[in-house]
């Protein structure tokens, strides 16, 4: 007697075997397969996807460094002294008298159009930027001190005593609207440009692609060994193109960052850091030899200008702590490191100087001392200051162009390399994604 096998089971062992063939298939050797596939792809696209990012940011820390931050903090150095120049100048040429030489007057006017020129530089600069208040007192500011200085100089022209109050009074403008705005300018131009430094040379990103790349160099050499041993073939020709595009990104990556990096230190080392040192020294001494004339200008002995000179002169050095100290060791080394010295030695003869002017001043030999002031002489006042100016506005160029040529470099380095390491990842993408293909066709 024949059993009959009924319609229900009939239907349902065919499918029951499809099943079990299917969940073998998975989990044998073609679903391992399909999941390196898939495995690999993403892999090699987060490679490309973390190494552009991370040469995104270097490279927009760079480009912030040479294209806004430092000129923004230069600008504001330079508004910075010109202002103070222009303060110092006026004071010396109304010593004179009358008319005042006539190379003052050029100096005081090229200082004055230096600083409009700068401020119109940085207000395009800033933007929206915390700055912008500082440069609104600049421009509000600027004019206001020049008129009064003009005052003071056709009164000064006509004899008039007047034209010491309204000199007095455009240099107080000075000192207490215009010199801090452009100070707080500087100020946080140099903030804005450590973190942008900080941005396109910091090591914890160098950090994240360096794990990123031995993670992608481990799993691309184990999936080769296990491809090896499982199809018996020494190599794959997919993986061994995707192994050499990677190994090409890390070199170049490698090449470009260290190569920036360096750049961009010595940018900082012996650019940016020495001019913004030998900037304050400057402008410290340019406010000291306004205190000079300015003491003699009140022709009342010692007064607060003199006190405040002292307190510069303490504050500008040279001597441990001070700021020609400090600029003499952020420059060490650079280009400007003689100029600084030089302004250092110049600076103590100055302060001697200076000790005679007011000696002679304080014993009623007043025109002897502002001739000490404003005329040339191997040991005079005035020439002595000038070769201090001089020196430290040496210095700031020297270093200045250092800067810009090591950062442009650093800049540079980075070019084509984001879209360099995207072509190379969608490469490995693909080699990848090919060598496992081509080992899954073996089964179909």
């Amino acid at each position: 007697m024949v059993t009959a096998v009924s319609p229900p089971a009939q239907r349902t062992a065919p499918a029951a075997r499809l099943g079990l063939w299917r969940r073998q298939e998975a989990d044998g050797t073609p679903g391992k397969l399909r999941l390196l596939l898939v495995g690999l792809v993403l892999l090699s696209l987060a490679w490309g996807a973390v190494a552009a990012w991370v040469v995104d940011q270097r490279a927009s820390g760079a480009g912030d460094v040479v294209s806004i931050s430092e000129p923004l903090s230069l600008d504001g150095q330079q508004i910075y002294r010109a202002l103070s120049d222009a303060d110092a100048t006026a004071a010396s040429a109304f010593l004179s008298g009358g008319l005042e030489p006539q190379t003052s007057r050029q100096r005081y006017l090229a200082d004055i159009a230096a600083a409009s020129a700068r401020l119109e530089d940085a207000t395009a600069i800033a933007g929206g930027s915390l700055a912008s208040s500082d440069l609104a007192t600049l421009s509000a500011g600027l004019p206001v001190y020049a008129g009064d200085v003009e005052t003071a100089r056709a009164d000064n022209r006509l004899g008039l005593p007047l034209g010491a109050a309204y000199l007095r009074e455009a240099s107080s403008l000075m000192r207490r609207q215009l010199l801090p705005a452009a100070r707080n300018i500087t100020t946080q131009a140099s903030g804005q440009l450590l973190s942008a430094s900080g941005k396109a040379t910091g090591l914890p990103l160098i950090g994240l692609l360096l794990v990123m790349a031995i993670i992608t160099g481990y799993v691309l050499l184990t999936t080769q060994r296990w491809l090896s041993r499982h199809f018996h073939r020494r190599l794959s020709p997919g993986l061994v193109a995707a192994t050499a595009a990677a190994v090409i990104s890390v070199v170049w990556l490698a090449v470009s960052l260290t190569a920036g990096r360096a750049d961009l230190l010595r940018a900082q080392t012996h650019g940016s850091g020495p001019v913004a040192t030998l900037g304050l020294a400057d402008i410290a001494a340019l406010r000291a030899h306004a205190d000079e004339s300015l003491t003699l200008i009140d022709a009342a002995g010692d007064d607060s200008y003199q006190a405040d000179f002292l307190a510069t002169e303490h504050h500008l050095g040279p001597g441990p702590g001070t700021l020609l100290a400090q600029a003499a060791s952020a420059a060490s080394g650079s280009p400007g490191a003689a100029a600084a010295a030089d302004a250092s030695a110049a600076a103590t003869r100055w302060y001697s100087a200076h000790r005679t002017v007011r000696s002679l001043d304080n014993n009623g030999k007043h025109n002897e001392a502002i001739q000490l002031v404003t005329t040339p002489g191997q040991e005079h006042s005035g020439t002595l200051f000038a070769r201090v100016d001089a020196s430290l506005v040496r210095a700031v160029a020297a270093d200045q162009t250092v800067f810009q040529s090591e950062a442009a470099a650093g800049r540079s380095a980075f070019t084509g390399l984001e879209i360099g390491v995207i072509v190379l990842a969608l490469i490995m993408a693909a080699a990848c994604a090919r060598g496992i293909n081509r080992r899954l066709a073996e089964y179909r």
